[in-house]
């Protein structure tokens, strides 16, 4: 293909939606991903979500993405804020993943409860123990079909070394596992 040439998706029919969008949500849970969470807010307008679908963008600048349901509680103070935190996950923190899924019905403030939080550049909360933590401005929320990509400046980030990621992989939290396959 040369720098010219475009490809063209064509749409199947309506009756193969159904079957299409099965096949492509049980395909999407092979993939492995590292569990974060979103927060976001102060005080009792403090928000967030829990969140497989973090990705770099770019190194220069350094920016990420991130995609939020349209639908979600933190959607609002997100765009309204306009600085948020991503708070990437270790094996113990598979409790808060749960509690900024919502599982159990926490909203808001109550998401926060039974870690430890700080603050960087931005303000936003950062888990004190997260493996990775980016802090950024909202560079840019942009809608599509029941997401918005959120693309975040990241303006500081710190890592915790020698911890490894919390997973989430067909439906259910994993650790990684030290195995001869996985060496």
């Amino acid at each position: 293909m040369n720098a010219h040439s475009a490809i063209t998706a064509v749409a199947p029919a309506q009756p193969e939606l159904a079957a299409t969008a099965l096949a492509f949500r049980a395909g999407m849970r092979k993939l492995a991903g590292a569990v974060s969470i979103l927060t976001v807010g102060e005080g009792e307008r403090r928000t967030g979500l829990t969140a497989t679908s973090v990705t770099s963008l770019s190194v220069d600048p350094p920016t990420l993405i991130i995609c939020v349901n349209r639908s979600s509680s933190a959607r609002a103070t997100l765009i309204e804020e306009g600085r948020f935190a991503i708070n990437v996950l270790r094996p113990h923190h598979q409790a808060l993943a749960d509690q900024f899924a919502g599982r159990n019905g926490e909203k808001g403030p109550e998401r926060y409860k039974g870690a430890d939080w700080t603050r960087l550049e931005t303000g936003a909360p950062v888990l004190n123990d997260a493996l990775a933590a980016f802090d950024c401005y909202l560079e840019e929320a942009i809608e599509r079909h029941s997401h918005i990509i959120v693309i975040g400046r990241v303006a500081a980030a710190r890592i915790t070394e020698n911890a490894e990621p919390l997973l989430y992989w067909a439906g259910a939290y994993r650790g990684l596992e030290a195995s001869p396959a996985n060496v």
